[in-house]
């Protein structure tokens, strides 16, 4: 794929952003039977808050409801930020507020049930909540015991840390509180799940702390794959920063990676190998979240399958799967393909809700990772539907050879793109 420069990257988002529906005003048209249409959107992170925004604002004659169990949210991404030491964790949480100013009905419950044939779910509250059509973005969850011995339980002795908030604490104060000298094992899961480069990103942010706090410590990145998202950046990066502090161990080395945990003995075991550690942080293997298992809108894989041009589910109808959860073939499991998708979904909402017909949509992806607290690079992505396939059609990475001034640009670059993109979910 040709790499783009940033200002050729911004003319295609734009592109990709209008075939998505971000020019609002041109969408306002006739309500007929939509005047008193419900929506509700389950789900309120990167995907299901954007998606609340867009179709209240698409047609503001819609009534959206948002249900989300937390009143605030924390964004998986810069979350590695806060576990490296960079960032407060108030950096990375957000409340509804400003959704509750667009007009959007935020509801704070736990969707426990979906009946799509009586068009409602029900909340954990034994609340019902009736709709004309659903916007489901439920996010992960995990296989636990995918990994022998690796339950929810384990999961507060070696933390995942890969749905942000309590466990991104978790994980800080146990990086605050290993001694020096002691070894960090991270375990990176197989193939597909939420955020390609993270785990290598958080493994560089470890390995800077260390380097500045706990210098004899070492980081060993047990992976589940011989290859993984940015990997020349990430090892350029590593090289130049961290030699003797971290090491990469893939899957080949290990027949597969790790296979079992004992969180008694900190004892990590592959099929033949075992890593005594002094702490653990474990990304186990994910599916869809749970409400979406539970409602039967899953296959076999643990995803969901959508109708890409719409995100309306295979499965159920009048239901619409963004995010996380979606089956969207080439696009990853990230924010800001969520967003992406979110704008989708709400255009194709609101055309359906006022017997219109959806077009032929547009994508897009950006994603930055940072390898050091001055060093960060992006991959970027535009994407658009063949036969129902969601094709890369721009974008490519951050270049290999390059002066450090290009890094710190890129650095500045996520901050901004950080608070774009959280700002259109929360406003």
């Amino acid at each position: 794929m040709a790499t783009l420069n940033r200002r050729n990257f911004l003319k295609l988002v734009g592109a990709a952003g209008m075939a998505a529906g971000l020019p609002l005003a041109a969408h306002g048209g006739s309500h007929g039977n939509a005047a008193k249409a419900r929506v509700v959107v389950v789900g309120g992170g990167s995907g299901g808050a954007t998606a609340a925004r867009y179709v209240k604002k698409l047609d503001p004659a819609i009534e959206v409801t948002l249900i989300e169990p937390n009143p605030t949210y924390h964004t998986c991404y810069f979350s590695n930020l806060v576990i490296g030491g960079l960032l407060p964790l108030d950096r990375i949480r957000h409340g509804y507020d400003g959704l509750r100013r667009y007009g959007v009905n935020v509801v704070h419950d736990m969707i426990v049930g979906i009946d799509p044939v009586s068009r409602k779910v029900r909340g954990e509250s034994g609340r019902d909540f009736e709709y004309d059509r659903l916007v489901l973005s439920p996010g992960i969850d995990f296989k636990w015991n995918a990994i022998e011995g690796y339950d929810e339980a384990a999961s507060r002795i070696m933390p995942h840390a890969w749905k942000a908030g309590d466990q991104t604490v978790l994980l800080r104060k146990q990086l605050e509180a290993m001694p020096d000298g002691g070894v960090m094992v991270l375990v990176a899961p197989a193939n597909p799940f939420r955020c390609p480069p993270g785990p290598y990103e958080r493994a560089s942010l470890i390995a800077n702390y260390f380097k500045g706090h706990k210098p004899r410590s070492k980081l060993l990145v047990i992976d589940t794959k011989d290859s993984f998202s940015k990997q020349g950046l990430f090892q350029q990066t590593w090289d130049m920063y961290y030699p003797g502090t971290l090491e990469w161990v893939r899957a080949a080395d290990t027949n597969g990676g790790i296979r079992r945990v004992d969180t008694g003995t900190m004892t990590l075991f592959g099929e033949f190998h075992r890593f005594k550690a002094d702490m653990a942080n474990v990304i186990p293997p994910q599916m869809a979240g749970r409400i979406a298992i539970d409602s039967g809108l899953a296959d076999d894989s643990g995803w969901c399958p959508v109708n890409r041009r719409t995100f309306e589910s295979t499965i159920a109808d009048d239901v619409h799967i963004i995010g996380d959860a979606a089956m969207a073939t080439t696009m990853p499991k990230s924010g800001y393909s969520a967003s992406s998708q979110a704008k989708v979904a709400a255009l194709a909402v609101v055309d359906i809700l006022n017997g219109r017909e959806p077009g032929t949509p547009s994508y897009a992806n950006t994603c930055y990772s940072f390898g050091a607290p001055e060093h960060a690079f992006s991959v970027t992505g535009v994407y658009r539907l063949e036969e129902g396939v969601i094709e890369q059609v721009a974008g490519g990475v951050s270049p290999l050879d390059v002066p450090q001034e290009f890094r710190r640009r890129e650095v500045a670059y996520a901050h901004s793109w950080y608070n774009n993109l959280t700002h259109e979910m929360f406003g």
